[in-house]
């Protein structure tokens, strides 16, 4: 049986979420011993190089016109933003209440898909979000000690949050006529002399100096998080409907939080996995409501299915 279209990206949409989840729990890891603005600009960097290689060696043809500014938007909000502000916040707040705020993400990302791609979610998918986001909130609450007063770190969360919504949904789009892996890239690229200078800044402030197992996190982060997760998230946004797909990110918080259990000893009880259920069955039903496109998205798609495939 040939699977669907709408399941192929929820299935690369999980992929990129998987990838994405170690990304608190690691940048905790990181920021024990290296700076936070080393930590976001150099994973950066180091993403960028290795983007930089990929556009020459496959002689990928440069993008045109307003493409720059929405690969400027992408960047902004996935290459600087997110990275940057976590990093911050994660230094005064620990993984498992960093997986509160970032609970957001999903509901944040099908409101912009839905006002930047014109889809039309029934009334249905906005409830079940809604529900799958509280639970996904309320969840994380429980294992973090609760949202307490607002901190600056929260205000850092909620920033990177936004950043990451508006990116992941231009990114999406984007992705339909450049191809995942290359809108990644140019982000990357187009990123990367802002990306250098803060880390000269950082490596001047503070030279880097950490263990073993802090570089690990560190390359992870630039190799995975910043690089190869985006080839499958772009791809499944870009197959989309993005509002759907988005909700595969209900799981990221639970899958986070069994990370940092695992890997840095926070508290991981029978909560963790009757909560983590809830919220993964609110995802399942939330990428099981069907969409109902927009009628000029209908006629865009009918126009344009020869000029703007999904890139491999």
């Amino acid at each position: 049986m040939v699977p669907s279209r709408q399941s192929v990206g929820l299935w690369w949409g999980l992929l990129g979420v998987a990838a994405f989840s170690f990304t608190v729990p690691f940048t905790k890891v990181a920021v024990a011993s290296l700076s936070p603005l080393f930590i976001g600009s150099g994973r950066a960097v180091v993403a960028a190089i290795l983007a930089a290689f990929a556009l020459a060696l496959t002689r990928e043809r440069l993008p045109r016109g307003t493409q720059w500014v929405r690969l400027a938007v992408v960047a902004a909000g996935v290459v600087v933003g997110f990275p940057l502000l976590t990093s911050f916040a994660l230094t005064a707040t620990p993984a498992s209440h960093g997986a509160v705020v970032i609970a957001l993400l999903p509901a944040a990302t099908a409101t912009v898909a839905v006002l930047r791609g014109r889809e039309r979610p029934r009334l249905t998918f906005w409830l079940i979000t809604s529900v799958g986001g509280l639970a996904a909130i309320g969840f994380a609450s429980m294992q973090s000690g609760g949202f307490g007063q607002l901190h600056w770190a929260d205000v850092l969360l909620l920033g990177a949050v936004v950043a990451a919504a508006i990116g992941y949904a231009e990114g999406g789009l984007l992705a339909r006529v450049l191809g995942a892996w290359q809108t990644v890239s140019w982000a990357l690229v187009l990123a990367s002399p802002l990306m250098v200078v803060l880390a000269a800044v950082s490596v001047a402030q503070q030279p880097p100096s950490a263990t073993p197992v802090q570089w690990l996190a560190f390359a992870y982060l630039g190799v995975v998080s910043m690089f190869l997760g985006f080839f499958a998230w772009y791809r499944g946004l870009a197959i989309g409907p993005m509002a759907q797909v988005s909700q595969i990110q209900l799981i990221q918080p639970v899958l986070s939080i069994c990370w940092a259990g695992l890997l840095l000893g926070e508290s991981l009880t029978w909560t963790t996995i009757i909560g983590g259920v809830a919220v993964i069955l609110c995802a399942g039903a939330a990428v099981r409501v069907r969409l109902k496109p927009a009628p000029a998205q209908r006629a865009d798609r009918h126009a344009t299915k020869h000029l703007e495939p999904v890139k491999d």
